[in-house]
This record gives C-alpha cells, sequence and structure tokens, in this order.
C-alpha cells in the first residue's frame, strides 16, 4: 500500500490547494454573516430593510478548466466546449447557493478576462451564447435565473488564456435559510450522483466538475501539448509535472466512446431542478447541504464540529476519475480529497425523508443513494470506506 506521507502532493506542486488554508486563514477573523454555519455567506437584507429576509451573494468560476477548453479549441476547432465553461462557471455559483435552501430568482452577473491575442471575438460570443442557453434550459424546471450584464475585459498581462467567473446575488426568507446547523447524529447521507445523464442534459456527464482540473489535465495528456500550447500552464510548475500523462485530447475512452478532452471538460451538472423540487417538500427537514467541491468528499468537515461522517456506500468510481488514478498514481487517499469521486451534491436528512429525496433525483435521471450516516465523536472527522482502501480526514 502506498503511504501518502511519503508521497509529494502533486496538487500543491502545480501551485493550486485542494483545502484553500490560507484562504480560510486569511479570512479567519472576517464576519461570517447570519448564518455562519451556512454553505454561502448569508447578510441581513441591505437592500429593502426587511428584518424577514435575507441575502446571500456568491462568487465562483470554472477556474483552470479553461485553458482545457483552449487547448482542446486549438486542437480540434470545436467551438462548443466554451459553452460547458460558460455553465461551469454558472453552476459552482448556483449549486452553492443550493445548500443554502436558495434556488431561485437568480441574478447573475459574467465576468470574462480573455488575452485578446489568443482569445478572439468568435469565443467569447460562444461564452455569452452559452450562458444565455443554460439559463433558458432551466427555466421550465422553476429555476428563474436572471442575466445582469458583466464585464468583458482584455488582460493579457495577467491572463495567458481566459478567466471565466460569475456573480450571483439572491434574496430569500431568513426562516427558508438551510444553514447546516441541524446536521446531528443519526442523520443519512444522500448522494445525488455526479455522472450520467440527467434529462435536463444534452450528453452523457463524466462527473468531473470544476475542480481539480489543474491536475487532471497534466495528469492525463501527454507532452505534444506542452510545447503546442505553452500559453496553457505556469512557468513556475515543475517541468515533470507539466502534461505528464499518455492520452491526447481525442482519444477515445473505450467505456464511453468519448474522447478523453470532452470528458474532462464535461460541463459541471447543476442539481438545481432536483433540489428545487426537493426543498418544495421537504425544507424543514433538510438539516443540511453540501456541495463536494473544493476538497472532494472532506468538504463537509468545514460544517460539522464533534462528528463523525462515515461514507461507506459511495458510488462506484465514475471512469474519468479512475483514468485520472492510474495515469498520475495519486494515491486514493488524496484522490478523494481534491475530485468528488461519483457524487458532488449531498443532503442530510432522517431517513424518513431520505427515500424521496432519492426518488425525486431519480425521476431527473440523476442516479441518487444513501452513501453515508454521520454519527457524534470526540474528533471531527470524515471516513471513507471503499474497495480499494479505507481513508480517514480529520479536522
Amino acid at each position: 500500500m502506498i503511504d501518502d506521507k511519503k508521497l509529494p502532493d502533486r496538487y500543491s506542486l502545480r501551485g493550486v490547494s485542494s483545502t484553500k488554508e490560507e484562504v480560510h486563514s486569511a479570512i479567519s477573523n472576517l464576519d461570517k454573516g447570519l448564518f455562519p454555519n451556512s454553505f454561502c455567506k448569508i447578510v441581513p437584507d441591505y437592500l429593502c430593510g426587511d428584518p424577514n429576509y435575507c441575502i446571500a451573494k456568491h462568487a465562483d468560476g470554472a477556474g483552470t478548466k479553461s485553458a482545457l477548453a483552449y487547448a482542446y479549441w486549438r486542437e480540434t476547432g470545436d467551438l462548443s466546449v466554451w459553452a460547458g465553461i460558460a455553465q461551469d462557471a454558472i453552476v459552482m455559483n448556483i449549486d452553492d447557493l443550493l445548500c443554502a435552501g436558495i434556488c431561485s430568482p437568480i441574478l447573475l452577473s459574467s465576468i470574462i478576462g480573455r488575452n485578446k491575442q489568443l482569445i478572439p471575438g468568435r469565443v467569447l460570443s460562444a461564452l455569452i451564447q452559452g450562458t444565455q442557453t443554460f439559463v433558458q434550459q432551466l427555466a421550465p424546471y422553476g429555476i428563474e435565473i436572471h442575466l445582469t450584464g458583466g464585464e468583458t475585459a482584455d488582460v493579457g498581462d495577467l491572463v495567458r488564456t481566459v478567466i471565466v467567473d460569475s456573480t450571483v446575488t439572491a434574496r430569500i426568507q431568513r426562516d427558508q435559510v438551510i444553514s447546516n446547523d441541524k446536521i446531528k447524529s443519526g442523520d443519512v447521507v444522500v448522494g445525488l450522483a455526479s455522472s450520467g445523464k440527467a434529462v435536463y442534459e444534452n450528453e452523457y456527464n463524466s462527473g468531473i466538475g470544476s475542480n481539480g482540473l489543474t491536475s487532471a489535465r497534466h495528469d492525463l495528456f501527454g507532452p505534444d501539448l506542452t510545447q503546442k500550447y505553452p500559453e496553457t500552464y505556469s512557468e513556475f510548475t515543475p517541468k515533470e509535472l507539466i502534461y505528464s500523462g499518455n492520452l491526447r485530447l481525442t482519444n477515445i475512452e473505450p467505456t464511453t466512446g468519448i474522447t478523453f478532452g470532452k470528458l474532462a471538460l464535461s460541463p459541471t451538472r447543476t442539481y438545481a431542478p432536483v433540489v428545487f423540487e426537493v426543498l418544495s417538500k421537504f425544507r424543514k427537514e433538510i438539516h443540511g447541504m453540501v456541495h463536494c467541491s473544493g476538497g472532494g468528499q472532506t468538504k463537509v468537515l468545514h460544517f460539522i464540529n464533534q462528528m463523525r461522517v462515515i461514507k461507506d456506500q459511495m458510488f462506484p468510481i465514475p471512469p474519468i476519475f479512475k483514468i485520472i488514478q492510474q495515469e498520475s498514481q495519486t494515491t486514493w487517499h488524496q484522490m478523494y480529497s481534491v475530485f468528488n469521486m461519483g457524487h458532488r451534491m449531498e443532503l442530510y436528512v432522517s431517513e424518513e425523508v431520505a427515500a424521496d429525496t432519492i426518488s425525486i433525483s431519480q425521476k431527473y435521471g440523476v442516479d441518487a443513494k444513501v452513501i453515508g450516516r454521520v454519527e457524534a465523536a470526540q474528533v471531527t472527522e470524515v471516513i471513507i470506506e471503499t474497495p480499494n482502501g479505507k481513508y480517514t480526514y480529520v479536522k
């Protein structure tokens, strides 16, 4: 068995962090809002002054996934990948809002910073059109998103290719907020699958989301990209960790029949239609929700104290994560702390509500099941039990 402690952290050596220790340290003394344990910061209703309401404003983006989209577009001429990046930037925001109990209406503002020498107008058009199309696709499911403009800046001195971000703002009644304070011993954890094809998706989704893409693309794809597209990586990255895989973007993954490039670029799945219906029926019974984004399966550690979350009924690992692990030889312990590994949304509920929650999710083509449970404990930890081993993460 590989000992993690004797291995360099490939993720941090590439200049990124799955746990964002420095970020959390920098904001540790800031006001945490009305609901300190909520997934998103919630502040008073400064806009209308209604004491019964509050406001959430959130920011996130597609991250370094846009660098992979750039390489794939340059290699294949396929502009459609940019619509996926637009979706990534939206979903990484709205699915965080879901965890606070907010589904609709939402105000969305987009922010694009590009290197004009490399990102032409047709790419900007594809990103903007992709944003509009995705918003329209969600409307029939009760998800009301209003586009409020944004900023497109030519910042070639700062950005190598393009960065695509969004901000969202929403207003909600205070007694409707899900704050994670109710997570307790005896709760079960319902996981919503990250891969497959939901009824509101156009094609198979690999489940990759928008986390860990810096390592994913360098671990999967080979050194031909190093010479072709030096603008897609940092000059400070150790040479042996730059595009160190054996695959080409256009190689076919045999299980899915889809190119590895497209699998790695699968647009981040939103769970908004599922959660909208779940909340409409069981809002008061939802004790907590966690979006397994940065930090992967350890994300819940930020929202619990003196509890143990045992995840011993995980989904089968989707092909994309198996390939990343094989190509990189990253330990499974690290894989679960970086990637979602099969489910990206968790609902913490009583056993009585779990079955109905699962049924609603499956109606939308999103597989769901009880993947674990919560216990009281002296320490705060997550234990993941899989066919590949048992892994413990302590707060």
